[in-house]
């Protein structure tokens, strides 16, 4: 549940809306693709979780596969992936409050979600569990239901807004690519987006009892629902409503229910929508804690970062990163218009960094595996090495195309450069910090 809350947030509710005002029905097959390489890469950190349960997750996946400076670069990426997507999350609360006050700048309700948050994961573990528990049962059920009725309503020929619900409405605007195969092409950053976070089941794993019998049950369950409700909810958008219905400036969910008329079911999609959204960036601050935490106990993080209170709560971390959420808060001021894009494109290169972290130590694990230097988990990565190297190859391919795409994305594509120099610097200053030792000398020769 930890996993589908964090993976059902904004990307869905609310970046489904302007995409498919951008490339229309051509989305559905841009969540199948991204669902796909989800899939691998959710096995890929299944066979590394079942070999090794950790807490710091993929940062000590890096470390002991690749090496010292990887878990480094892997966990601050990691980090940046988490800071913009909060951001991106508290502006998504701040649109979402302009249908009920449309008045109050965007910048004050941003605030107020992130010190919500930042206090509900101070508080404990538990609460935490059982906040995002009941967040995502929500979500869940929100989509259940829009799948149930919106699947009734397509079979029904039902009035939409004016517009006959029918499969027709998919393709009959345009067709698949309305907008041309290239405009499909660059929605591939955003849907990668959308699918983060559900590497979350991983990091949950060193707080799990029994993982071996845990996890590979979570991992599939995670990996399938995900693709039903997301490609399932893609498809019945564009059957209900034709592509070019819907825009960035609200949830889809809300178009649709808001144009059967009954306007008090667009407010409780509302609600549920902005409950997605506070979910998600609950997520982002639980993770972040732990994953800081990891980096700080080997000296590659502010030394602050590690500290725990005395409930288990890493609040350092969390504090760290509840601090760098108010450089949302100033976007959302600055310009608010432009936040979520750019938060998302930003927040996107943290993402594919992490995946492919995931699939290289995964290919790392087979080898040594092979060489008989350690022994490989029943559950596995399927049809390795080859979906291990076509999934890097697609990352690759998101990665590219942000370099064409709209303003957010080049901005986002060009700051790569600046990004590595940061971590390149950062490494290098940490590591002239470190003694080195024989305990030292054999984790830097994991490679």
């Amino acid at each position: 549940m930890i996993a589908i809350g964090g993976a059902i947030g904004v990307g869905l509710f609310l970046g489904a809306g302007g995409r498919l005002a951008t490339a229309g029905p051509s989305l559905i097959l841009s969540y199948a693709l991204c669902g796909l390489a989800a899939f691998f890469v959710m096995r890929a950190l299944g066979e590394l979780v079942l070999h090794r349960p950790v807490s710091g997750s993929f940062v000590e996946y890096a470390r002991e596969f690749i090496g010292p400076w990887a878990g480094f670069t892997s966990g601050w990426l990691y980090w940046l992936n988490w800071a913009m997507t909060g951001i991106a999350e508290i502006t998504a609360v701040a649109i979402y409050m302009h249908k009920w006050f449309p008045d109050m700048p965007q910048w004050i309700t941003a605030l107020v979600a992130l010190v919500v948050l930042v206090a509900i994961n101070m508080l404990s573990v538990k609460l935490f569990g059982e906040l995002e528990f009941w967040f995502s049962v929500i979500k869940v059920t929100a989509i259940v239901v829009f799948l149930v009725v919106g699947t009734g309503l397509v079979i029904g020929n039902a009035d939409v807004g004016g517009t006959t619900a029918s499969v027709s409405n998919t393709l009959g605007h345009g067709g698949l690519f309305p907008a041309g195969f290239g405009i499909a092409l660059m929605t591939l950053q955003a849907v990668i987006f959308a699918y983060s976070a559900i590497e979350l089941v991983g990091i949950a794993a060193g707080e799990t009892k029994d993982p071996e019998k845990i996890m590979p049950r979570a991992i599939n369950g995670v990996v399938y629902r995900i693709a039903i409700f997301y490609v399932g909810s893609v498809l019945l958008l564009t059957m209900l409503l034709p592509w070019d219905h819907f825009t960035g400036t609200e949830s889809p969910f809300v178009t649709v229910f808001s144009a059967l008329g009954i306007p008090v079911v667009g407010d409780i999609m509302n609600a549920v929508v902005l409950t997605a959204a506070l979910s998600s960036c609950n997520s982002g601050l639980y993770s972040t804690g732990r994953i800081l935490r990891s980096l700080a106990q080997k000296g590659e993080a502010p030394a602050i970062t590690a500290k725990m209170n005395s409930r288990h709560v890493p609040y350092g971390g969390i504090l760290f990163t509840g601090v760098a959420y108010l450089f949302g808060v100033v976007l959302n001021y600055t310009v608010p218009k432009e936040a979520f894009d750019i938060a998302i494109a930003v927040a996107s290169l943290g993402v594919v960094s992490t995946w492919a972290t995931l699939i290289i130590c995964q290919l790392r694990l087979r080898k040594k595996a092979l060489a008989g230097e350690l022994e490989r988990p029943s559950y596995r990565m399927p049809g390795a090495p080859y979906t291990s190297y076509g999934t890097l190859a697609f990352l690759a391919l998101v990665i590219g195309q942000m370099a064409f795409a709209g303003t957010p994305e080049k901005i986002a594509f060009w700051s790569i450069p600046v990004v590595a120099l940061v971590l390149f610097v950062g490494w290098r200053f940490v590591k002239s910090r470190q003694p080195v030792g024989p305990a030292q000398e054999q984790l830097a020769s994991v490679d």
